[in-house]
C-alpha cells in the first residue's frame, strides 16, 4: 500500500533544492513557496507549467517580512497546526565562517527569527531548517579578534559569546505560543551520503510531539581511509560506500551551448598553467606573487587560489561565482569555470529541471541551494517518525528530552595535502596519490547540549 505523502510549506525556496529531495523520497507534497526573488519564483513556476511539482503548488513572490503567515494558510484552506512540514533556510551571509562576519545587532528582526515567526503562526507537526554551521558558533554580536580576551580585550560579553545566536533562537522556540517544540540540530557534510560535493550544513529538525530524532549515520567515507578503520557506528571494520566524485557527476555530460560565467583572459593565462589536481602552488613564484598580489602574502592556506579540479576527487562546495580567483572552480581539463548544468549536476538537480533569470542569478540559485541529496537524507529520517506517530494516532510521547541538542556527525572533512614543508602535491587522476590524500576524521560523533 502506498504511504500517506506530508504537505510540506517551503519558505526561502530557491530553486527547490531542498524540496526536491523531500519529494524525491516520495513521502512530502511541496504544496506552497514563499521566496521574494523574481528570478527564482520564475524557476519554479516554469517546473511546475511543465508538470514536474505538484499541481497545486502556491507561489508566493514575497519578501517574507511583510507576509502574513496566516495570509498563506487561508491560501491553502488550512488552519494552524495542520500543516505538517515547515521547510526553509533563512540566508546565511553573516554567519558564514567563509566570510567576514557581522553582527545580528537585533537578532529578533533577521530572517532567522522571520522564520522562526512562521513556525509560531502556523504551528506545523515538524520542521526543519537548514543553514551554515557557522551558525552554530555565531555571536549575536562580533568582538574584533584584536579585541578578545587572549589578545588583552575585557571577557566576552554573554551576546559576544560563540553560540549565543542558537542558544537565543533555541529560548524563544521554548517560549512558542500555542505549541511546544523539541529541537535536534545535526552537524553533517552531503558527501557523506552520496552526494559529490564537499558542503558541510547544519539541520535543525524540530517537532511537537517530545521525539528525541536522531540522524542518519553517514553511509559513504573516503576510499583512502584505511580499511580496518573502525568508527563509533560499525562493529567491523569501515564498509562504506566510496565518495562520489567530479566525474561521476560530470564525465559525460555533453553540452552544445553550455551557460557558463567564464574567467577572464588574464585569468585564464595562470590558470592554463596549473596542471590538473593543483593550484597556485605549481605556479613558478614571480607567476604566483603577480597574479595574486597582496593574498600571496596572507597567512593560511588559500587552497581555492588558481584551483584547477580533479574528476577523482568530490567536488569543493560549490559557490555563486565560480570564477572568482581565490574561490576557482576550474574545469579539470578544459580551462574554464564549470558550466551551469555541470553545476546541477553536483547539487543533483534533475537534468530537466529548468533555471530561469540571468547568468549570475541562475549561478547563484543552484550555488546556494541544499544539495537534494541531504533534503533526501533528512525526508526520509522525518518520514520514519511520521510513521511512528501515526502508529500512536500522533500522541506526544510522555516525557519531553531534558535539551535541546547539536549532534556532529563527522560533517567535518579534514582537506587533502596540497603543500608541505616546500613541496607541492598535485591530485593525479587514476593514481593513489598517498600523499596528498584526505586525512582520517578525528572525531565521528559528538553530541553537546544547547
Amino acid at each position: 500500500m502506498a504511504k500517506k505523502k506530508y504537505n510540506v510549506i517551503s519558505l526561502f525556496s530557491g530553486a527547490m533544492g531542498l524540496d526536491l529531495g523531500l519529494e524525491a523520497t516520495n513521502r512530502f507534497r511541496v504544496i506552497a513557496c514563499v521566496e521574494k526573488e523574481k528570478a527564482y519564483c520564475d524557476t519554479i513556476r516554469a517546473n511546475l507549467a511543465a508538470k514536474r511539482l505538484y499541481s497545486g503548488l502556491k507561489v508566493f513572490e514575497n519578501d517574507i517580512t511583510d507576509l502574513n503567515p496566516l495570509d498563506v494558510l487561508d491560501a491553502l484552506k488550512l488552519k494552524p497546526g495542520e500543516v505538517d512540514l515547515v521547510v526553509g533556510g533563512p540566508p546565511c551571509q553573516s554567519f558564514s565562517t567563509a566570510g567576514r562576519r557581522g553582527t545580528t545587532q537585533d537578532p529578533r528582526g533577521t530572517l532567522l527569527w522571520q522564520y522562526l515567526r512562521f513556525i509560531e503562526a502556523i504551528q506545523p507537526r515538524f520542521f526543519l531548517m537548514e543553514n551554515v554551521r557557522g551558525l552554530l558558533s555565531a555571536a549575536l554580536k562580533h568582538r574584533p579578534i584584536d579585541q578578545r580576551p587572549d589578545k588583552g580585550g575585557p571577557p566576552l560579553k554573554p551576546d559576544e559569546e560563540p553560540g549565543s545566536v542558537v542558544r537565543l533562537f533555541a529560548k524563544d522556540l521554548q517560549t512558542i505560543r500555542g505549541a511546544t517544540y523539541h529541537m535536534d540540530c545535526f552537524e553533517v557534510n552531503a558527501v557523506n551520503y552520496g552526494a559529490p560535493q564537499i558542503r558541510e550544513r547544519a539541520l535543525f529538525i524540530g517537532n511537537r510531539y517530545n521525539a528525541e530524532v536522531d540522524f542518519t549515520q553517514p553511509t559513504h567515507g573516503s576510499p583512502h581511509a584505511p580499511s580496518d578503520q573502525k568508527t563509533l557506528f560499525e562493529s567491523q571494520p569501515n564498509n562504506k560506500l566510496p565518495w562520489l566524485t567530479l566525474g561521476d557527476a560530470i564525465s559525460n555530460l555533453n553540452e552544445d551551448r553550455p551557460i557558463v560565467m567564464d574567467f577572464s583572459p588574464r585569468k585564464k593565462r595562470f590558470l592554463s598553467m596549473v596542471p590538473p589536481g593543483s593550484n597556485w602552488r605549481s605556479l613558478p613564484l614571480e607567476v604566483q606573487q603577480e597574479s595574486m598580489g597582496k593574498a600571496w602574502h596572507a597567512k593560511g592556506g588559500r587552497s581555492g587560489w588558481w584551483r584547477r579540479l580533479s574528476f577523482d576527487l568530490p567536488c569543493p562546495t560549490l559557490v555563486t561565482m565560480p570564477n572568482h580567483a581565490s574561490t576557482s572552480l576550474c574545469h579539470p581539463i578544459e580551462t574554464r569555470a564549470l558550466t551551469l548544468r555541470e553545476y546541477t549536476r553536483i547539487q543533483e538537480f534533475p537534468d530537466d529541471w529548468e533555471i530561469k533569470g540571468t547568468p549570475h542569478k541562475q549561478y547563484a540559485q543552484v550555488g546556494n541551494a541544499v544539495p537534494t541529496r541531504l533534503g533526501h537524507v533528512a525526508g526520509e529520517v522525518i518520514a520514519d517518525q511520521f510513521d511512528a506517530l501515526q502508529k500512536r494516532n500522533f500522541t506526544p510521547y510522555d516525557k519531553a528530552p531534558e535539551t535541546y541538542r547539536v549532534v556532529y556527525v563527522q560533517s567535518h572533512v579534514r582537506t587533502r595535502q596540497w603543500f608541505k614543508n616546500g613541496k607541492t602535491y598535485l591530485w593525479q587522476d587514476g593514481e593513489k596519490n598517498e600523499e596528498a590524500t584526505y586525512a582520517t576524521p578525528k572525531t565521528q560523533r559528538k553530541v553537546t547540549a544547547i
